[in-house]
């Protein structure tokens, strides 16, 4: 994987959610946090757990120790998500730069969340975040339509290939 595939994915990655979050800001304050029954209670926390996730991802990016998940109420609405969500954006936008190119294959060794030491090829890592994110993104697609909201425009990889191959 190269430094640009790295790059792409992360494009991906956010106009994703940018995809996904367009429609969960169609629901009432009262559907983003209704409990549902799935691996996370809510479309709220499902959302808060990506974040999470991603800022522990970033974390280790910087070579620093993540404290843990944070609590989902620290995003009482969708618009509090769209600002964590463009953070951490910029963030690992930052992160992949300062890396740069020649990391693509580079060690990174960290602890995770037990304690226990790891270590993954930095286009591992990020293809895992990318990949972590569509698996959740598919379960707030599934609790739209629970809700009888509608779903999300086309998330798939090969729409967002599209929508820049016009744009080329």
């Amino acid at each position: 994987m190269t430094y640009d595939d790295l790059r792409l994915l992360i494009d991906y990655n956010y106009w994703a959610r940018d995809q996904v979050l367009d429609a969960v800001a169609t629901l009432t304050p009262e559907q983003f946090i209704r409990p549902m029954s799935n691996s996370f209670s809510s479309v709220r926390d499902t959302v808060a757990h990506i974040c999470a996730a991603e800022r522990i991802w970033i974390t280790r990016l910087k070579g620093e120790k993540p404290q843990g998940l944070q609590n989902p109420d620290r995003l009482p609405d969708v618009d509090a998500a769209r600002k964590e969500w463009a953070e951490l954006e910029c963030e690992m936008r930052e992160q992949l730069a300062r890396l740069g190119p020649e990391a693509v294959e580079r060690t990174i060794e960290y602890q995770d969340l037990r304690g226990n030491d790891q270590s993954d090829v930095l286009w591992q890592m990020l293809q895992h975040l990318v990949n972590h994110g569509t698996y959740h993104r598919g379960q707030i697609t599934t609790m739209l339509r629970q809700l009888d909201a509608a779903p999300p425009k086309s998330m798939d990889l090969i729409a967002f290939y599209r929508g820049r191959n016009q744009k080329a």
